[in-house]
């Protein structure tokens, strides 16, 4: 229809006067000019929006005009702080001009979290918005078809009768009796017995090509493929209060290809994180934009915050500066990733975005460079920093990663997991999903399964108190090969896998200490070569001894002297070289001889 005008006697009109907080829900009337020039009615608004009488009129126009060859409506022209006087005698832009409150359909949701609230219920935390009625929830298990949905006022955001234990993933619609939004980013829960320790907060807003606001899904799926319950909320929630990070042990930013453009952390974000790591909390946080915008265009607090909170000095914006040269990053050994395979981030191919610009970084006296970019020295700079200590005006030690390339671009789904394994285990363990953390009662060191094994095993361990942990890996010579964990770990019962990618075949020992405590296990890593036989360098990669066996037919499984574990492969038939001896294939005894050069 059309905006609201004055008619003949006295008739009910837009005013300033609409918004009066004196008169909160009344109309204004008013009624033209007798000849004179006295009004019939001057503006009043001392009748309440309920009550009509026989002079009240309402006329209506076309609420749009044509103001300079330009298409625009009453409301625009009434707001506008040069052109109401079009419309308007009244002094100043008119705040409110209509009679519904909200004119407009509500703006997307931004601020707000999902939060456990029970075994089987999760609550949706929002910043209050006068011009919202309710809320559309809409439910999904993957985090693409959202299937279900629930339609709640603002006070009742509880989504109830879930499966305990189980990854949801939520986004909002909000509507008002003029319209609904366009639907919020994506988040997600997990109803629980007890509060998770874990919080992942998406604050990668850039309308880059490939952001489908939902990549708390890489994120959230790697926690739970390592049974650790979360909590989630956009970076806006975390400024307005909604969620406070100190109330988690471990915090997961999302960070994209965010700059300066949305800014990756800003000023009242940079104080918050601040807090949390002074008070020790445990931050991982993962973008390819992070150093460039805090580092080369931020301001000196920014630079700050990047080289004493993160830990970080920028270096350059890609390596050897060259845009789309590099997709892959490689652990470095004796650190954290120490022995992980190669870690390939997504060109633009693999359902996210295209990390064209990666950030090189370099750690700041303290850290450890933990990553680098494949193909690039460490003397160019890193891709991985972490850190370990106090932070500025810290009470308790903290921790934290940094990559300069975004963690949901991993790929395989695999390698994420494997990945976030690894900072998880750097961090210590924290709250399994399902349960509370039962504290074990004595110090123990299991044998890692699977062994013998290729490529990877896991090496899971019991601390009764909470306890300095080193866990390093040895060759037979009694060389480190590589330093799985070094830093302080809580009570608890803690596992992490390893990767024998980058060593050859042979018998390995990897030995824990914890505090005063210490003990040793062996390992295998078994190499099958199936198609000759090993030149003399390669025979003597293969361990102290290199051994020639023959297979009748394909077994399924080996099993080799003094190991407990079969080995399961499926290999074929024929000539093999290996650094143990297998005793029997599929339950038949296998032939066995040296292998001599």
């Amino acid at each position: 229809l059309g905006a609201l005008v004055g008619g003949i006697k006295k008739d009910v009109v837009l005013s300033n006067k609409i918004s009066d907080s004196v008169n909160a829900n009344h109309v204004v009337i008013y009624g033209w000019h007798q000849l004179n020039g006295v009004p019939i009615q001057p503006v009043f608004s001392g009748h309440i929006n309920s009550y009509v009488d026989y002079s009240h009129g309402i006329r209506w126009i076309n609420k749009d005009m044509l103001v300079d060859s330009v298409v625009m409506s009453a409301s625009q022209v009434l707001t506008n702080p040069t052109l109401y006087k079009i419309l308007s005698n009244e002094s100043g832009v008119m705040s409110q001009p209509s009679y519904l409150k909200n004119n407009f359909p509500p703006a997307v949701p931004k601020s707000f979290g999902v939060r456990t609230e029970s075994g089987n219920s999760l609550r949706i935390i929002v910043q209050p918005d006068s011009t919202v009625t309710g809320y559309v929830i809409l439910v999904s298990k993957d985090g693409v078809s959202f299937t279900d949905s629930l339609v709640t006022t603002p006070n009742n955001l509880v989504l109830t009768n879930l499966l305990r234990d189980s990854l949801y993933f939520v986004k909002m619609v909000a509507f008002n009796q003029i319209g609904s939004s366009v639907p919020s980013e994506v988040l997600a829960g997990v109803p629980a017995v007890v509060q998770p320790q874990a919080l992942i907060v998406n604050g990668f807003d850039h309308a880059s090509a490939g952001n489908t606001h939902d990549f708390i899904r890489q994120h959230g799926s790697a926690f739970m493929a390592n049974r650790v319950s979360l909590s989630s909320a956009t970076n806006d929630a975390i400024v307005d209060g909604l969620f406070s990070l100190t109330d988690y042990t471990v915090v997961d930013y999302i960070l994209g290809d965010e700059s300066y453009v949305d800014e990756t952390f800003s000023a009242a974000e940079q104080v918050k994180v601040k807090t949390f790591l002074q008070n020790g909390g445990k931050l991982f946080v993962s973008g390819s934009e992070l150093a460039w915008d805090l580092g080369f265009k931020g301001t000196p607090s920014d630079k700050d915050f990047l080289n004493n909170f993160l830990k970080v000095k920028y270096i350059n914006d890609a390596p050897d500066g060259s845009p789309g040269s590099t997709y892959q990053a490689e652990g470095i050994s004796g650190t954290l990733f120490g022995g992980f395979p190669n870690i390939s981030f997504d060109n633009g191919t693999h359902g996210t975005i295209d990390v064209q610009w990666p950030d090189v970084i370099s750690p700041m006296p303290g850290a450890v460079g933990c990553a680098k970019y494949a193909n690039l020295d460490t003397s160019s700079g890193y891709s991985g920093v972490s850190y370990q200590g106090y932070f500025p005006s810290g009470t308790r030690p903290g921790m934290s990663i940094v990559l300069g390339f975004p963690f949901e671009t991993v790929y395989p789904q695999s390698l994420r997991t494997q990945l976030l394994s690894r900072v998880l285990n750097f961090f210590g363990t924290i709250s399994a999903v399902g349960h509370a953390e039962t504290i074990p009662t004595a110090f123990a060191l299991y044998q890692n399964f699977p062994n013998p094994f290729n490529p990877s095993t896991t090496i899971r361990y019991d601390l009764p108190s909470d306890a300095f942990v080193v866990l390093r890996i040895f060759n037979t010579l009694g060389q480190g090969i590589d330093k799985l964990i070094d830093a302080r770990q809580s009570a608890g019962h803690h596992s992490v896998s390893w990767s024998s990618n980058h060593i050859p075949s042979g018998v390995y020992f990897y030995r824990l200490e914890a505090d005063s405590r210490l003990e040793t296990k062996r390992m295998l890593v078994l190499k099958l070569n199936s198609s000759a036989k090993p030149a003399e360098s390669e025979c003597l990669r293969m361990g102290p001894r290199c051994l020639q066996f023959s297979l009748p037919l394909n077994p399924k499984v080996l099993t080799f002297a003094g190991l407990q574990t079969p080995y399961p492969a499926s290999i074929p038939m024929g000539k093999h070289y290996a650094s143990a001896s297998p005793i029997c294939a599929d339950g038949k005894d296998v032939r066995v001889q040296d292998c001599r050069h």
